[in-house]
């Protein structure tokens, strides 16, 4: 039995990818789960939790044992490369490729269960609204009550809408916390020789 999981576009080189994952390639899972939680390499991290979802993909869908798998294959292919430019002397520019890849994990167990096919999760029906709406005996009048008071006070709010754009004088705005001079305050000022 093999369970998949692959990860796109993970923003690191798949050049230093490759150096974390040549590492755990064809170790059992357990060993392979301790060599990425201390590595001492960033791409150890997406690594980890490529390997921790693959494991979960094998236990919830498909029943399997986590002790019981290994790390078949892992692929890592070049992702979309991002162009951008950093300045150099003499006004030249050059492109800093920042590169990205695509990680794709294969589990597969180490002694053979016999479990071919994904376990069946029983879905249930959908409830339709009507039905809820007949089952219940009817609106509680204490609860209708306070929905209305509840709407009626936001269309009080809402009916309110003042444009503070246009209050002051002429259409121009008012500005808060202005004094009220008059003639004489805007022509001798306070501090004038």
């Amino acid at each position: 039995m093999e369970i998949k999981a692959s990860l796109n576009q993970l923003r690191m080189s798949p050049r230093k990818v490759r150096l974390v994952a040549d590492v755990v390639r064809g170790m059992k899972t357990d060993k392979a789960l301790d060599q990425l939680r201390f590595g001492n390499k960033k791409a150890a991290l997406p690594l980890l939790k490529l390997v921790e979802s693959a494991i979960a993909n094998a236990v919830n869908n498909y029943d399997l044992d986590k002790d019981n798998l290994y790390i078949k294959s892992i692929m890592i292919n070049e992702g979309a490369t991002l162009k951008r430019w950093t300045p150099k002397a003499q006004g030249r520019a050059t492109t800093v490729r920042k590169r990205s890849c695509h990680l794709h994990l294969v589990l597969a167990e180490v002694k053979d269960s016999g479990k071919n096919t994904a376990k069946n999760v029983k879905i249930e029906a959908p409830v339709k609204l009507e039905d809820l709406v007949k089952a219940s005996d009817g609106p509680n009048p204490k609860k209708l009550k306070a929905v209305k008071k509840i709407v009626k006070e936001s269309e009080e709010v809402t009916a309110e809408i003042v444009d503070p754009r246009m209050e002051g004088r002429h259409g121009h705005a008012k500005i808060e916390g202005g004094s009220s001079k008059g003639f004489a305050g805007k022509i001798f000022r306070r501090k004038s020789g």
